[in-house]
């Protein structure tokens, strides 16, 4: 069998973004300590035998929790599961960490970090309610790389109101100068339920058009930077994709562990529900969300997201539909097709959904 990937859910943030719609619980040291326990419980109960190559710690905020409790539970997930040459990553706000924190990290074993910087504007970090400045998020990463970190993600938010190709192009610049391997780049959207969605706020977004040109100067940017794109929303150096990322988007298997944490393992997918005072008292509670994933619409879903996109030879039954709608769209500039490979252009990438609903009618 194929290693797996562990996707581990720290539920815990200082604060809400106002554009968040994760699930997250206030932080004290007594919950995490608990929650600790109980996720360990939960990594310790799993079936023995299973192999995996990716770690990675998202949330939530997971550099908030102390160092300690990480590393025990790296260790949990170390005795459970045969580790083959793993990607251990690790979301971390600029605010959470120091430079002995980040050592910490570096000598229990986590070798990428995936930082969530938004901006390089402080105006910017101001109105997405981050806490750390420009000059905090530098001084993280400059950090990591002397702690030994070779491998370091940098988050960019884009389409914010009073943003424009300038102010992102400088952000641009300025992670260019920064030792960063990848670059994930997420456009602001309003979630139902969170303190951006307010009638005040809508108003002060930029239209879809301004937000579809800020997509594709970004995309030119950071290709001129040495930053290849390779899914919709991220752009690494060589060699240097996001391994844990890349088994969602080609329907690979992967266990969730902690409130919230989805999974796709054993032909099903499931979740565990998030209440966390239930998930410490008792343990995971699964439900199951699908008993045959990873059908042909869902892979050419997925595989679209990629740059490298989908061999339709992968889909007999559907090749020659695929082929005659992957003409038009190829006309009209929106994706490269070779007879065999298609895959969507920058200019694609943008209207995705509306592409992948054509290519999957049947």
């Amino acid at each position: 069998m194929m290693p797996t990937g562990i996707y581990i859910h720290i539920p815990f943030c200082a604060k809400k973004c106002p554009y968040c719609d994760f699930y997250s619980c206030s932080y004290s040291k007594s919950m995490a300590e608990q929650f600790t326990d109980a996720l360990i419980k939960e990594i310790e109960n799993f079936k023995g035998g299973v192999s995996a190559d990716t770690v990675y710690f998202g949330g939530g905020t997971p550099s908030l929790i102390p160092a300690e409790f990480t590393e025990k539970i790296l260790s949990a997930v170390k005795n459970r599961f045969e580790l083959l040459n793993p990607e251990i990553t690790l979301e971390v706000n600029p605010c959470t960490v120091n430079y002995e924190k980040l050592m910490k990290y570096r000598e229990m074993g986590i070798n990428r970090l995936s930082t969530g910087v938004q901006s390089m504007n402080d105006n910017e970090l101001k109105l997405l309610g981050r806490s750390h400045t420009a000059e905090k998020a530098v001084q993280v990463i400059l950090d990591a790389e002397k702690c030994g970190f070779e491998n370091i993600s940098a988050d960019v938010m884009i389409g914010l109101p009073g943003q424009n190709c300038k102010t992102l192009e400088n952000t641009i610049q300025k992670l260019s100068e920064l030792p960063l391997t990848h670059i994930s780049s997420y456009i602001l959207k309003i979630e139902e339920g969170t303190p951006f969605d307010n009638e005040e706020f809508i108003r002060s977004m930029p239209d879809d058009d301004f937000v579809s040109d800020m997509y594709l100067c970004m995309v030119k940017s950071l290709s001129e930077k040495g930053f290849k794109q390779y899914e919709i929303s991220n752009f690494s150096k060589p060699g240097f994709e996001s391994r844990h990322n890349l088994k969602y988007w080609r329907c690979m298997e992967y266990i969730g562990f902690g409130c919230s944490a989805h999974s796709f393992y054993d032909g099903r997918r499931f979740y565990c529900t998030d209440n966390l005072d239930s998930y410490i008292k008792n343990g995971a509670e699964k439900v199951i969300t699908d008993e045959s994933p990873a059908g042909d619409d869902e892979k050419i879903m997925l595989g679209l997201r990629l740059s490298e996109g989908i061999n339709i030879n992968d889909y007999p039954e559907r090749k020659d539909d695929i082929i005659k709608k992957s003409e038009l769209l190829k006309k009209a500039g929106y994706v490269n097709f070779d007879g065999r490979i298609l895959s969507l252009t920058p200019k694609g990438f943008l209207v995705s959904n509306m592409i992948i609903n054509e290519v999957c009618e049947k």
